[in-house]
């Protein structure tokens, strides 16, 4: 299979593509051709370009057989380029797809789409209700692809990622910025890069699931206190009710947070592709020395 694999120099994209590579003739688009030099020492053949630039998208689907489409943004940007960069894109490589007569399209998103407030894990089949722009941005981007899908054919496969780490990745010590503003007991649902890119191959091989959405993670979300203990920090203190007597102003920390939030059902990805975690928790991954 010809496989074009977008945001190949990110973080989730440059662990991927080595791996689909293995079995697959992989095309990668880039803006910096610099920081692809890794992929193309290893056979990928790299397309420079822009994916807001028609001509670039024109060449980069040609020819291929699937689309992964990783390419987004949501670090350190406006608002208005997390859309052009996540909902813009998108579409436009879509159709482009369709033009070329790819047969396949995987689409990352993320479980942010589906917000707090289910007291459980949330399923594909909730109804999303995103808190920031970049999950806002990726459920306008699944709502116009499910549209091309159901109005022109497109071989579309969604999957829900939740936070990814491993393979050197500095995202795990990342994470101490947002935990330390959670309570301890705050869990974080998380998948490794090799789940990552089963996940990926499973629903680029599969028949008959055109249209399908599906969550990705690994077995076991782990706390905020975890997370510190993992590095070898501690976690700072903090508190869990309001003391006796105190103002009902004063921040109940515990309170404020859903214990479901962002934490998944991915039962249907079991089920109909066979998903099985490679790493079923951080703590798999850690005594593999795959962190």
């Amino acid at each position: 299979m010809r496989v074009l694999v977008t945001g190949a120099t990110g973080r989730v994209g440059s662990r991927l593509a080595p791996r689909l590579a293995a079995g697959d003739t992989v095309r990668v688009v880039v803006r910096d051709p610099g920081r692809a030099a890794g992929l193309a020492e290893r056979g990928i053949e790299v397309v420079t370009g822009d994916l807001l630039d028609p001509d670039t998208v024109k060449q980069a689907v040609a020819g291929v057989d699937a689309v992964v489409h990783l390419a987004a943004a949501f670090r350190q940007v406006s608002d208005e380029e997390i859309v052009a960069a996540t909902h813009d894109t998108t579409v436009g490589l879509a159709r482009a797809a369709l033009d070329a007569g790819v047969g396949r399209f995987v689409f990352s998103s993320t479980n942010l789409v589906y917000g707090p407030g289910r007291g459980r894990p949330a399923n594909e089949g909730d109804e999303p209700a995103p808190a920031a722009t970049y999950p806002a941005a990726k459920v306008r981007a699944e709502r116009a692809l499910l549209d091309l899908h159901r109005n022109a054919g497109l071989g579309l496969r969604i999957l829900r990622l939740p936070f990814v780490y491993g393979d050197g990745d500095p995202h795990l010590a990342e994470s101490l910025g947002f935990a330390a503003r959670r309570p301890a007991h705050w869990r974080l649902q998380m998948a490794h890069h090799a789940d990552v890119a089963q996940g990926v191959t499973l629903a680029l091989r599969a028949e008959g699931i055109d249209g399908r959405i599906y969550n990705l993670a690994d077995d076991a979300p782990i706390t905020a206190w975890e997370l510190y203990a993992l590095q070898g920090r501690q976690a700072p203190s903090q508190p869990t009710s309001s003391p006796a007597g105190t103002s009902p102003n004063v921040e109940k920390v515990a309170d404020e947070v859903d214990p479901w939030e962002g934490i998944v059902d991915i039962e249907r990805i079991r089920r109909e592709l066979g998903y099985r975690p490679i790493y079923p928790s951080v703590y798999a991954a850690r005594a593999a020395g795959a962190l």
